[in-house]
């Protein structure tokens, strides 16, 4: 009798079947080692880092003031609702891949390729950033030993240029150079690479030890900055709006929602946490309170340094590469700027490490579904059981991008990715109640359908909010995203293929 096979749907919208996710987890050949703390550090690794150390300074002195702390108090009540959803999926669909891997369960291929592709954008930016800003942390501690390097070897060649032109302004004597690259930038990204490829259980432990560390810090930079907060500092606390030459608003509410969008990136550690599923020993219940407690202790963390901060200094007067070193530098701490700067590079590898994990592991996710080669993004090494050429690739590709390219020119893109995908969870998870009333659910978002909405309202504001150039950079992203889908990833798709 002649086996009659199912008609192929080749809609873009086209969803991957559920029990497929279930072949997946059986079929991982991940090690299974991430207990719940385990997974909860690895959340608060991502968020405590560049946010703290780096962001606060531009978000401040640029757009919010000491209103900064309403702005991490919004951007962290966007992700709460973003978190509650992320946490009903990653119960049901306790695999690699977080928010696209979601999508394609419920919404359709186009939306998760899409939210897949914006997952690149933000963990590599994200990484890429955090180098740049590892970096400028790594040249403050060899100026705090009196060590000067080059120009030329510390700096990309457009800042390094700069760098130069005014210092010899200043009457500095500093020599041609023909070349430059941000040399610490890209050997620290190696570094984080070799342990990535070492294994999980390696680079969980690694993690570890330095949340251990940099949230210790982050308790004494807000316990002793507190003594020397001059609360005139806070007066006005949201500063009066001033409009740029560009007719961007600057402070005011609307300063401090672009303050929120800014500081956006600095949240994405939850959505690295779901990426973990794959190799979470439970993934079912420890995933979603991993995402939840990350999210929870950190927004607090960060409200409370924004206060310290802000209070310390007039906002006008913040250090933009190193704000919280700086801060206490000012008020002669300079014992504190060896504990803070030494925290900041151990935070900054931190984030830089989950960024490039959660990285590799949407791609893993991608490539399983035949969306990306599965030769380069699902090849498992025999020994490390982990995606060792897409680490090796998205290692070099970061390494790269960060020892040649400015710190602005990378930093806000992270944050339209995110948002985008935010949004798309929290209708996900609101469509697939709808679909699937029946399917077990470990954890329930509450209240799912004022959530939901609330999800994606505060998200794509957010998103609306951030500056014209971002959005033009972002659509362009976008488009290269869709010709690359139309081009292979359809035609390549395991849909295309149903018995």
């Amino acid at each position: 009798m002649e086996t009659k096979l199912k008609p192929v749907d080749t809609s873009v919208w086209r969803k991957k079947p559920l029990a497929a996710y279930e072949a997946d987890m059986k079929k991982s050949e991940l090690k299974r080692v991430l207990t719940r703390w385990g997974l909860t550090s690895l959340g608060i690794g991502a968020v405590i880092g560049g946010g703290i150390f780096v962001l606060t300074g531009i978000a401040a002195h640029d757009w919010a003031g000491p209103a900064l702390a309403l702005s991490f108090v919004l951007a962290g009540v966007a992700c709460t609702f973003a978190a509650l959803c992320y946490a009903e999926f990653a119960s049901i669909l306790p695999v690699e891949g977080s928010a696209y891997a979601y999508s394609y369960g419920t919404v359709g291929e186009i939306f998760a390729w899409l939210i897949g592709w914006n997952l690149i954008l933000e963990y590599m930016m994200g990484a890429t950033t955090v180098a740049v800003s590892w970096s400028g942390y790594f040249e403050k501690l060899l100026h705090l030993f009196g060590i000067t390097p080059p120009i030329y070897l510390m700096n990309d060649p457009i800042t390094a240029q700069e760098k130069a032109e005014k210092l010899r302004a200043a009457g500095e004597i500093i020599p041609d150079f023909s070349f430059a690259v941000n040399l610490p930038a890209f050997l620290i990204v190696l570094v984080v690479t070799y342990i990535l490829v070492r294994g999980i259980k390696e680079a969980a432990s690694t993690n570890n030890i330095i949340v251990i560390v940099k949230v210790a810090v982050v308790i004494f930079v807000i316990i002793v900055g507190a003594f020397y907060i001059d609360t005139t500092n806070w007066t006005p606390f949201i500063p009066q709006p001033v409009i740029d030459n560009s007719g961007q608003q600057h402070y005011g509410f609307n300063g401090i929602v672009t303050a929120a969008s800014i500081v956006f990136f600095a949240y994405i550690g939850f959505d690295a946490v779901s990426t973990q599923a794959g190799e979470a020993i439970n993934p079912k219940k420890d995933v979603p309170f991993a995402i939840i407690a990350s999210l929870i202790i950190c927004t607090i963390l960060y409200i409370l340094v924004s206060l310290v901060l802000t209070g310390m200094v007039p906002f006008k007067d913040l250090d933009l590469k190193a704000p919280v070193a700086q801060a206490f530098a000012d008020k002669g701490l300079t014992w504190a700027v060896y504990i803070i700067t030494i925290a900041a590079l151990g935070g900054l590898t931190s984030v830089m490490l989950v960024m490039m994990l959660g990285q590799t592991r949407i791609f893993l996710g991608m490539a399983k579904d035949g969306l990306l080669p599965k030769n380069m993004f699902a090849s498992i090494h025999p020994t490390f059981k982990t995606p060792w050429k897409s680490t090796i690739l998205v290692g070099l590709i970061v390494a790269t991008v960060a020892s040649l390219t400015p710190i602005d020119k990378v930093s806000e893109l992270c944050s339209s990715g995110t948002l985008l995908a935010f949004a798309m969870i929290c209708g996900a998870v609101w469509l697939l109640r709808v679909r699937e009333p029946n399917l077990e659910r470990p954890y329930r978002t509450p209240a799912l359908p004022v959530i939901a909405t609330l999800g994606i309202c505060a998200n794509l504001y957010l998103m609306y909010n951030l500056r014209t150039d971002t959005k033009i950079s972002f659509v362009i992203w976008c488009t290269l995203g869709l010709i690359v889908y139309f081009t292979y990833s359809r035609r390549n798709s395991h849909l295309n293929h149903q018995d």
